[in-house]
């Protein structure tokens, strides 16, 4: 599977959604911005946060959002390892999967 074309399709898709629920996706993004910026957690941390809460509901997409945030943000593989230890030691063999999956997002983004 290609992430980058996973992501893309799945932008589409969103897209023709925004176009029905504008003020829902206003909203969306609003909240997003205020929970990104940096504060006691920096947007890295809070990038970890995401990617272990979509891991945990299996959100493909979710991993490839997040993983790609933390490629832009110089995360290193050596981090994002470790990262996916604890969330494959908090949500078991699920999460050990999903977690392989957001691994290999990674090796995908950080490629380009």
């Amino acid at each position: 599977m290609s992430w980058t074309n996973f992501l893309n399709e799945t932008m589409g898709r969103i897209g023709t959604f925004q176009k029905e629920a504008p003020a829902t996706f206003e909203g969306f993004n609003t909240m997003g911005k205020a929970a990104k910026k940096n504060g006691a957690l920096d947007e890295k941390t809070k990038e970890f946060i995401a990617l272990g809460i979509g891991i945990s509901t299996r959100c493909d997409s979710c991993i490839g959002f997040h993983v790609k945030s933390l490629v832009r943000l110089g995360t290193t593989r050596e981090e994002l390892c470790e990262a996916l230890e604890m969330v494959a030691y908090m949500g078991g063999g699920p999460s050990i999967a999903y977690s392989a999956k957001a691994l290999e997002a990674y090796d995908e983004f950080s490629a380009a």
